[in-house]
């Protein structure tokens, strides 16, 4: 008599559909409490500064333009007026406030973008074809990669910064897709050698079609975690340019150009450096935070520690924990 039918059928566990994997990522991310959250206030803020001041034609529900000059009203400090205060000459700092946090973002957004598109290809087309293919794309960027970051958005800045935020992000993102390159070229070094993949090549497919359909829907959760990083960095990049003089320039605004427009006012009208300097902080951790929740749910062998769990999963004293595995005889007789 089989195992199965020792145990009584209201007690047999019941045959569950398949769980495709995009579920089950989803499920895992959903289960990042602090991920989730820091994916809501993200949402949130980018919603706020775009709804408090509008964007491009569509204005906002907050009565103060970023460009408008007002009166000052007590020696610029926060009032009910104006929550954020004033800069010296006039301007509601939280407009201003506002217009960096789009600008900021939009940097963000534009260069992770960028940059994971052209990171992916590189690395993709080094570690599918190896060879030649790879040790001239591999120099090349390792050429890229040893320049420093400031340096290159410093010599960037300085010819694009006057030309828009948009413009900035997209001369940026060409120089900041060395280091997702690396990681997708060797996911595709160890991928290459499946056999999913030798199958598709027995059945005649291109080597294209190899890399974008078979290949690169693996290495997908490296790639979503490698951009988060890149945006999380992006942010820091733009405030460190705009601080320098290298980035946004005015009329527009930045965070990062608040922060270098109102450094010296920073003992007298600490309010003008401190907003600014909260959300850049702020968007940073928390793209940071998202960025380990989906590394967390694209890689489930990572788990992270839980000290109570650990203990509630600790066997009682005297239990026997070196009696082996039960057959199935005997897990029958457990149930009944």
């Amino acid at each position: 008599m089989s195992t199965s039918e020792l145990i009584p059928d209201e007690l047999q566990a019941p045959t569950a559909p398949p769980v495709s994997q995009g579920k089950l990522i989803w499920r895992r991310f959903l289960s990042n409490k602090l991920a989730v959250i820091s994916a809501i206030l993200f949402i949130l803020i980018i919603a706020f500064s775009i709804s408090a001041i509008g964007i491009g034609p569509i204005p906002g529900w907050w009565k103060y333009g970023f460009k408008d000059l007002n009166d000052q009203v007590a020696q610029g400090s926060p009032t009910w007026e104006h929550p954020f205060g004033q800069d010296r000459i006039g301007k509601d700092y939280f407009a201003l406030t506002m217009r960096g946090i789009q600008n900021s973002v939009l940097v963000m957004i534009v260069i992770g973008v960028i940059a994971s598109v052209l990171g992916v290809v590189v690395g993709a087309v080094a570690g599918y074809f190896r060879g030649v293919t790879d040790a001239v794309l591999m120099r090349i960027t390792d050429v890229f990669i040893v320049i420093p970051a400031l340096v290159i958005g410093s010599v960037v800045g300085h010819f694009a910064g006057g030309l828009g935020a948009p413009v900035l992000a997209l001369m940026l993102g060409l120089f900041s897709w060395m280091g997702i390159a690396r990681l997708v070229r060797g996911e595709f070094l160890s991928l290459r050698e499946r056999e999913f993949v030798e199958a598709a090549r027995v059945a005649g497919a291109s080597d294209a079609r190899i890399i974008f359909k078979h290949i690169l829907p693996n290495a997908i959760g490296v790639v979503i975690v490698a951009s988060t990083l890149i945006m999380a960095s992006a942010i820091l990049l733009e405030t460190a340019l705009s601080f320098l003089g290298y980035g946004i320039r005015p009329p527009d605004v930045s965070l990062g150009l608040l922060i270098s427009s109102n450094q010296s006012a920073f003992q007298t009208r600490p309010w003008l450096f401190w907003w600014p300097g909260v959300f850049i902080v702020t968007l940073a951790l928390l793209v940071n935070f998202v960025g380990d929740g989906l590394r967390d749910a694209f890689d489930p062998r990572h788990r992270r520690f839980n000290l109570r769990k650990m203990r509630e999963e600790e066997p009682e004293p005297g239990e026997d924990d070196f009696s082996g595995p039960k057959t199935g005889a005997a897990l029958a007789e457990d149930v009944l």
